[in-house]
């Protein structure tokens, strides 16, 4: 690690790890910074990471690259990060590519950055994650190297309007990612990086795998597929033929009815209404039922409200603290990493204060799933569940299962609510030109056989489920298809 220009004594910035403060002190300028001098950081002996204040000079033995103005966030409020996967994706194929490099091969490759902090913390986001992914770094050397000296990173925030009373860090984000390596998450060799970028946009459904193959989130479907009021609404039928063909089997809708819940169920889906306010947070008996639904599914499970950000994001990170032990801090991360804007306002410190209890959830189902000696993996999750049922997310015995209250399709159509602001924020994103409606695209990948579809989940460490029954079975059989790779080189 080098500095150019006069080099100060040496002073650690405090790590940005404060949380729920108004007013975190890493949002004030180093001294570092307020002086403009340039920082460099050697990750390897080829490769480094610059903090710069003026453009670099072109040498015969350095390439600078700068992904500043091409992979951007793209904010809904006053949020600016995590990147998400598709960025670390593409900057770990950069890395790998330069360094690879007949050209290159005697270049010291830097990855700089410039001035603007928020772009500072996601460039230092992605090489940190490089670091993780491909150096088999620790979140704790690598968030380490990056915070040598008197440097510092403003923390992520979320996509709430207004003030922010909630943090997640750089290391937060790297434990994030080692532990989503660790279960299998995601895999870079199988990655399928036009997928991803295709079904995130809200033109062609506006959805995400949190965990391949088994949790899929997406903004609530309407009774008709229309552009209405600033965002794209799609209906039930659209979504049909990629469920099917991605093996899931059960749908939980967390928002007011807007669409009948038949044209699911008709077409052989398990559906489910747990309704709780946007913007708001579950009760336990919510939590507990979301759990319960989950653990008994025999396929993948797909959760909506009505951007598929908040609600949604909030009960599949309960799930992640529940069954992979993950922090809050690091659950909020990898949702953010997969589906960015997920988890908002008092949702975060509501995980924050179930963490705890879910831990104790988890580690109690796994010790009785463990003394379970016969007998298949999901037939074991369905015999404990009697056994959890009598453990609240408080350590009180939850309320009696109620039927969820019915809602008409127009109950939420009068109000504007967190949910559509959202949608509208998002589908006014510019769409590639290339872009094929959502409808045409997953309609053809049903209907031929001899259209290979990419694989989304990009794991193989999951093993899909079995249907429920073989009326079941033979309902959602779909045609053979052949799954791509992309391996990085």
């Amino acid at each position: 690690m080098k500095r150019k220009g006069e080099r100060r004594p040496g002073w650690a910035a405090p790590p940005c790890s404060l949380r729920c403060s108004a007013a975190p002190r890493s949002r004030k300028r180093s001294r570092r910074a307020e002086s403009h001098e340039d920082l460099y950081l050697d990750v390897t002996d080829r490769l480094c990471f610059a903090i710069l204040y003026s453009r670099p000079k072109s040498a015969s033995n350095e390439h600078y690259f700068s992904i500043d103005n091409e992979l951007e966030y793209e904010n809904f409020y006053a949020d600016f990060g995590p990147l998400n996967l598709a960025m670390v994706y593409r900057y770990c194929c950069k890395i790998n590519k330069k360094l690879k490099s007949i050209t290159m091969m005697r270049k010291k490759i830097i990855h700089f950055t410039g001035c603007d902090q928020r772009k500072q913390a996601n460039a230092a986001f992605l090489i940190g994650c490089y670091m993780v992914i491909y150096l088999g770094r620790t979140p704790e050397d690598a968030y380490g190297l990056l915070i040598f000296g008197d440097t510092s990173y403003i923390p992520f925030r979320d996509a709430a309007y207004g003030s922010c009373s909630f943090y997640i860090t750089l290391l937060d984000c790297f434990h994030a990612v080692k532990k989503a390596m660790q279960y299998g998450f995601f895999n870079f060799n199988t990655f399928n990086l036009d997928e991803y970028e295709h079904y995130e946009k809200a033109e062609n459904g506006d959805l995400n795998w949190i965990i391949p193959d088994l949790f899929l989130a997406f903004c609530g479907p309407y009774s008709r597929s229309r552009l209405e009021s600033g965002y794209h609404r799609h209906s039930p039928e659209t979504y049909i033929p990629y469920f099917k063909s991605h093996n899931v089997t059960t749908i939980i809708r967390l928002n007011k009815r807007m669409y009948d819940a038949k044209r699911f169920t008709d077409a052989g889906f398990d559906h489910h209404d747990l309704f709780f306010a946007d913007g708001s947070t579950p009760t336990d008996a919510i939590v507990k039922e979301f759990l319960d639904i989950c653990e008994n599914a025999e396929g993948a499970i797909a959760v909506h409200c009505k951007a598929g950000l908040g609600r949604t994001g909030t009960l599949i990170a309960c799930y992640i603290m529940k069954h992979y032990r993950m922090t809050a801090a690091e659950t909020i991360a990898w949702v953010r990493i997969c589906r960015p804007g997920s988890v908002i306002g008092p949702q975060q410190q509501f995980l924050v204060m179930k963490q705890a209890s879910l831990w104790l959830e988890g580690d109690c189902f796994r010790q009785k799933l463990r003394g379970q000696e016969n007998g298949p993996h999901r037939t074991a999750f369905s015999k404990l569940l009697s056994g959890v049922d009598d453990i609240s997310i408080n350590g009180v015995e939850n309320e009696d299962k109620q039927e969820p209250e019915p809602f008409s399709d127009d109950d939420e159509v009068t109000g504007v609510t967190q949910g559509d602001r959202l949608r509208a924020l998002k589908s006014r994103r510019q769409s590639k030109t290339h872009a094929i409606p959502l409808t045409v695209i997953l309609q053809s990948s049903v209907q031929s056989c001899k259209t290979s579809e990419p694989n989304i989940s990009g794991s193989a460490g999951i093993t899909k489920r079995t249907t429920r029954s073989a009326s079941r079975k033979s309902s959602f059989k779909s045609p053979s298809i052949s799954r791509t790779k992309t391996v990085l080189r």
